[in-house]
């Protein structure tokens, strides 16, 4: 029961900061930080408890129960568990201290701390669920608490719009995310981990007919039908094609929440869910097949975007894209171990990378646009210092955290077969791209002339050590988490199931030779390009203007998504509006209240208060009455 109190300390900061934020203000990190502290220990307790013995499952209060459905509460805590609460609790306590200085001054700076906190609860539950409906429960929180970090400064129409944007997204993988539990429900009986895994072997065969789309039926497997269903909620979640566009958007936010949203939550939290899922995937090759493809084209979507981008906040968020992306190609290879350890590397460079951004941004005065630095390196040592090891782990540059998860992902992924093979060549090549745009990043930024406001030039100085003491962690971090042996410490967790636990050594060895020489390539184009020729990449976007232009316009997706999809419902919605809302609805309302206005008007002509009228009325009536008579 003790370990309940990782997800619980979170949330008791949650209601104290929540609740109290009137009075206690700018005093919220006295509360928040020590939880998260307490939080991050007791998670190192579990690790320890878990590496040296057997699995922990607490079953901590029934939910419901109707019958056979028997829902409840737990926790269980394994070895991925394990290495998860590690990632979630590090990156969240150095965001809670980096938070200090960043927002220090904020008229909602302990409503900040109060959603970060309520933020990190919700990923620990969904880290810790020993049963599917938990999983969505706390999977669905998360998303809610993504809107409202992301819509924080919510005066900002752009901030709003964002918010509204990865709410709705996600909501879209979420409606497959529910199909597929409830098929789970219908083929197991149950949403327990246990009892569906147990099960899962005896449903591998099983197929049922489909509708199709030009009359006739589809045989499909159930099993890949739940696989697929399931995904869908990852390919929003971890931000995957066609489902990506939300990621970008999430910048509006203040910084600290994007590198916890990147780095150590909401995205990764699909990721998860498949590795989690592994004993169903494994049954379902389509379906593996399927993963692997779109975490594919995301790698090299991402990518590509992130070439060209000039916001130094959205550079970094394509590079989570595209990283994501080789994470879930791992995991439809098989290679789940490989996936899950360049996901725990990544949390560190890319929370370094994200508060390095804030650091820079602080510095000048809220600028994020690239075009507007240079220079900064001798202004910002720490900052610079800390960056650039985040940038050579990203560029999976040797020794560092990023070449060891990065080449052992390839070397796995080619071990998985012909498709794995060609896959693991595209892998290599967005490498080669991967490295560039990150020293791109590095060299506008920090190398050559300054492009700073005159006005603020003179003003650019490190951050408080509250902002630069998280960066010096991670940067160590984004070193040493190279050599902590987790995939052998993640391998029984998959029981060496997939690519992952075969090795050629001279593919190895090859991978790895070409993942460092495409690396080095990359990182060498870049300061070709940005510092010995800083006037040839304008000339280059000229002469390659469709290319240029595809890529800073991120591909148009946004513009095809927009005019299939937005403005059709909007137009749709406007004319329903219109048509029903207006003449209809409205219409019937409005013209009961006229018709009895107009009656009231005509009884009311017989109240005048003359004699006359009620003479008339006398006579006329008396009329009526007698021709009535008559004829009757």
């Amino acid at each position: 029961m003790m370990y309940a109190l990782i997800p619980l300390l979170p949330l008791f900061s949650f209601l104290i900061v929540g609740i109290g934020e009137q009075w206690i203000k700018d005093r919220a990190h006295l509360v928040a930080v020590p939880a998260m502290v307490g939080s991050f220990l007791l998670s190192l307790m579990a690790l320890h408890d878990v590496a040296t013995g057997q699995a922990i499952t607490v079953n901590l209060y029934t939910w419901l129960t109707s019958g056979n459905l028997d829902i409840h509460i737990g926790i269980s805590i394994d070895r991925l568990t394990a290495v998860m609460l590690i990632l979630v609790t590090t990156v969240s306590t150095l965001v809670h201290i980096y938070t200090i200085g960043y927002m220090h001054g904020e008229p909602g700076y302990a409503r900040f701390f109060a959603y970060i906190a309520l933020f990190t609860f919700s990923m620990l539950m969904l880290v810790m669920a020993d049963n599917l409906l938990q999983l969505f429960v706390f999977w669905e929180a998360v998303g809610l608490c993504s809107y409202l970090l992301i819509g924080h400064w919510y005066e900002r129409a752009s901030a709003c719009a964002a918010a509204t944007k990865a709410f709705l997204v996600n909501r879209v993988g979420d409606f497959g995310f529910i199909l597929g539990l409830f098929l789970v429900w219908y083929s197991f009986g149950s949403l327990d981990y246990a009892t569906v895994f147990a099960q899962a072997g005896q449903l591998a065969s099983k197929t049922t007919n489909l509708l199709g789309p030009f009359g006739g039926t589809w045989d499909v497997s159930v099993m890949t039908m739940i696989c697929l269903l399931l995904f869908t909620g990852a390919v929003g979640k971890s931000a995957q094609v066609p489902l990506h566009v939300w990621l970008p958007d999430a910048m509006e936010g203040p910084t600290p929440i994007s590198a916890l949203i990147h780095a150590a939550t909401m995205v990764t939290a699909g990721v998860f869910m498949v590795a989690r899922l592994a004993p169903l995937y494994n049954l379902s090759p389509t379906a593996m097949t399927v993963v692997a493809l779109v975490g594919a084209l995301t790698m090299m979507l991402g990518a590509t975007i992130a070439l060209t981008q000039t916001d130094i906040k959205r550079v970094v968020a394509y590079s989570t894209m595209s990283q994501l992306g080789y994470m879930v190609m791992a995991c439809g290879l098989g290679a789940y171990s490989a996936g899950m350890y360049h996901l725990l590397t990544h949390g560190a460079f890319k929370a370094l990378l994200f508060l390095g951004c804030g650091s820079v941004i602080i510095a000048l005065h809220h600028e994020q646009d690239m075009r507007h630095m240079g220079g900064l390196k001798d202004k910002l040592p720490v900052t610079y210092w800390t960056f650039l090891v985040g940038s050579l782990a990203l560029a999976g540059f040797p020794l560092t955290a990023g070449f060891f998860s990065k080449d052992d992902l390839l070397v796995s992924s080619w071990s998985a077969g012909p498709l794995g093979q060609v896959l693991t060549i595209c892998g290599l090549v967005t490498a080669g791209l991967t490295a560039f745009y990150s020293f791109r990043l590095v060299f506008v930024t920090f190398w050559g002339k300054s492009h700073v406001d005159p006005h603020h030039a003179g003003h650019v100085h490190e951050p408080s050590t509250t902002m630069t003491a998280p960066l010096m962690v991670l940067a160590v971090l984004s070193i040493v988490a190279g050599y902590l042996g987790i995939p052998a410490f993640l391998e029984p967790v998959f029981h060496g199931e997939g690519a992952g636990a075969h090795h050629e050594g001279s593919a190895a060895l090859g991978i790895m030779a070409l993942a460092t020489l495409m690396g080095l390539t990359g990182i060498g184009a870049a300061y070709y390009l940005y510092v010995l020729n800083p006037g040839l990449p304008d000339r280059l976007a000229q002469q390659w203007r469709a290319a240029y232009e595809l890529s800073l316009h991120k591909w148009y997706i946004d513009e095809a998504y927009d005019r299939s999809f937005v403005r059709p419902t909007l137009s749709a919605a406007q004319g329903l509006w219109k048509h029903v809302d207006v003449a209809i609805i409205d219409g019937a309302v409005n013209g009961v209240a006229r018709a009895v206005a107009w009656g009231g008007w005509l009884i009311r002509l017989t109240q005048s208060g003359q004699t006359q009228h009620y003479a008339l009325g006398m006579t006329l009536g008396a009329v009526v009455i007698l021709t009535v008579y008559l004829l009757l």
